[in-house]
């Protein structure tokens, strides 16, 4: 439809207002939580489509549950709020996409010091990541496709 790619998928805005006014509905230290974990989550990760759709109204499932529970907050989200979330989004496919980049950066940087164990040519795309890299010249093969 001309108007949905002008303003985006209306059924994905529909479930975006429902879960706002879901979050709004929470008690105020549950809506805050929620909420600042959402901030989180959007800053650091760019929300858009079905899939963040449908973690973010798992999202409000988990503050809907606790707070008729009465579960406190730091049982929800435990003493690390960012390990938290990091373990909240794995669970989905953006979360799985950034693992994976984290998990290469590291490498890389491992790679760049010294530290890494195979000292011929590196290949990641056994990994998947689609690129290899000569170790011993820190020359960049290029995607592997």
């Amino acid at each position: 439809m001309f108007i949905e790619k002008i303003i985006g998928d209306l059924g994905d805005k529909k479930r975006w207002r429902q879960y706002k006014a879901r979050i709004r509905a929470l008690p105020a230290n549950y809506r805050t939580a929620a909420e600042a974990v959402q901030r989180y989550l959007m800053f650091f990760g760019g929300a858009d489509g079905g899939d963040w759709a449908a973690m973010f109204e798992d999202l409000a499932d988990l503050f809907e549950r606790a707070a008729a529970d009465r579960t406190p907050i730091r049982e929800i989200v435990g003493e690390d709020p960012v390990e938290f979330v990091e373990t909240f989004v794995a669970n989905y496919a953006i979360g799985q996409w950034k693992a994976k980049e984290r998990d290469r950066f590291i490498r890389a940087i491992e790679r760049a010091e010294g530290n890494d164990t195979n000292n011929d040519t590196h290949n990641d795309t056994a990994n998947g990541t689609g690129s290899q890299t000569d170790s011993q010249t820190g020359r960049d093969g290029g995607s592997v496709s």
